[in-house]
């Protein structure tokens, strides 16, 4: 029997369930779009493009009344299997034992293995595993943060939460990370930390950030939130850094419905991060006096067990399901890098595996005679093979503006740092800019779970769109 522990708790993430045209309608605002999902697309695509000469058929777009390439079903996520995921999780149930205990230890042992680290601490999500890194190191009011441009709001909100200012760093547009060129031009006496993320499940290039850490004296914080089991030269993302931040929220490639894990070397570290998510509770090497009570000023972060169970279960898949979207997204990228006008996304020569927590690619319209990008996305969704836009510029965005009005930070800063006219020129993003707003486009993970097959038909619909964008381009226009 288990023992009880007392103790003293922007679009990408809507990628939920299943890709479904209904849900990529929605997150584009498409109104040519009224299925409900890729498995019902049919032969009725509705739209407000006329059907042009021949009234549809196979050779023509599904936005101009022809036929869809695809009426299948795409990969349902998260997998659930009845037979042999439901017992651990009604066991626990059944125990009441339901706060922190035995099963998120077990759950933290094996992901610390799973990413090659001393240590692992389960936390409530993603967002605040950085939070409480950056808090840990020490990072807080008057410091910066190197962060890329390119990624969900959570990264930067961490960065916030933690009173310290956030410093952006463009984008290398073939690998939609953050671009290491850049990142010393960015560093000041102020900062502390580079926050480099792996975005879309496509590791950064964190041997150049490490050297760049090295050479400054800075901290290494690795959002790998997006990129379960990716390699850099067959080491894992999240044992580079300082410490490496997960996320388990329901669209992740490991899917817990909401959770996140930190994993680090520093044990003393450690110790303090998990004082810190049990309310600052004496752990380890965190200790005082005999009856000094709590120790530092800490929070609830604490997974509960039945949690830890449905993790425990999703990960005897990840590895298995790493290597299909791997096999997958190579294959789908070999298929479509000849296209005009479609440029797939660069893996540094040092990564030996990607998560493809999404795959992306870049549109260029001009291969497309000069078809937008939202019209693109439209055609393809027609199709029935679901795609979105991805992130908009997060250096851009009004909740910056809105955390410099805080009070907390006008208390920390001077009116001239907290100037958000001046902090949007020093912070521009050009290339961040373009990628965002005309060239990004997405596919979720889970559409990397299905078969060659299913690949072959985005190559198909993208070669279809392709050969008739002149009269796509037109129907849009009228």
């Amino acid at each position: 029997m288990r023992k009880r522990i007392d103790h003293t708790e922007n679009n990408r993430r809507d990628f939920i369930r299943s890709t479904s045209l209904a849900t990529a309608g929605l997150l584009l605002g498409n109104p040519f779009l009224t299925l409900a999902n890729a498995g019902a697309a049919g032969s009725e695509a509705v739209g407000t493009f006329p059907a042009f000469a021949g009234g549809g058929g196979p050779l023509q777009p599904a936005i101009l009344g022809g036929d869809p390439i695809r009426t299948k079903k795409w990969p349902d996520w998260p997998i659930w299997d009845k037979d042999h995921d439901e017992k651990p999780v009604i066991d626990d149930l059944r125990s009441g034992i339901w706060s922190r205990a035995d099963l998120v230890t077990e759950f933290e042992s094996k992901w610390a293995a799973l990413t090659g680290t001393k240590r692992c601490l389960s936390v409530v999500n993603g967002t605040n595993a950085l939070i409480t890194c950056l808090i840990q190191l020490n990072i807080g009011g008057g410091d910066e943060v190197i962060v890329p441009p390119y990624t969900f709001i959570a990264t930067v909100a961490a960065v916030l939460a933690a009173g310290a200012m956030p410093v952006f760093v463009d984008t290398d547009p073939e690998t939609f990370q953050i671009d290491p060129a850049k990142i010393e031009a960015k560093i000041t006496p102020r900062t502390r930390a580079i926050l480099p993320v792996h975005i879309l499940g496509l590791p950064a290039d964190m041997e150049r950030i490490g050297q760049i850490a090295k050479k400054h004296n800075l901290f290494v914080i690795e959002d790998a939130c997006q990129a379960h089991m990716a390699e850099i030269n067959h080491r894992r993302v999240g044992s580079f850094g300082h410490a490496g931040c997960f996320s388990f929220q329901n669209s992740k490639n490991l899917a817990i419905g909401e959770g996140g894990a930190i994993t680090s070397d520093d044990e003393a570290f450690m110790d303090k991060c998990y004082s810190y998510h049990n309310y600052g509770n004496p752990y380890g090497t965190v200790v005082g006096d005999v009856h000094a009570g709590t120790l530092i000023a800490g929070t609830k972060l604490r997974l509960t067990e039945y949690q830890a169970a449905i993790g425990l279960a999703q990960l005897q898949r990840l590895d298995a399901q790493t290597t299909t979207r791997n096999v997958n997204a190579a294959y789908l990228r070999s298929k479509i890098k000849d296209i005009p006008g479609i440029i797939p996304y660069r893996l540094y020569d040092n990564v030996t595996r990607a998560a493809f927590h999404l795959f992306p690619f870049r549109y260029h319209q001009e291969g497309f005679k000069g078809l937008a990008r939202k019209d693109f996305l439209k055609a393809l969704n027609a199709e029935g093979i679901p795609c979105f836009e991805g992130y908009a510029p997060l250096n851009k965005m009004p909740y910056l503006a809105n955390a410099f009005q805080s009070k907390n930070y006008r208390k920390m800063y001077t009116p001239k740092e907290l100037d958000i006219h001046a902090f949007n020129q020093r912070n521009e993003c050009p290339l961040n800019d373009r990628l965002c707003n005309e060239e990004a486009v997405w596919f979720a993970q889970s559409m990397l779970l299905g078969s060659q097959e299913d690949m072959n038909d985005i190559v198909r619909a993208m070669t279809k769109i392709h050969d008739n964008a002149e009269a796509i381009k037109k129907a849009a226009q009228s």
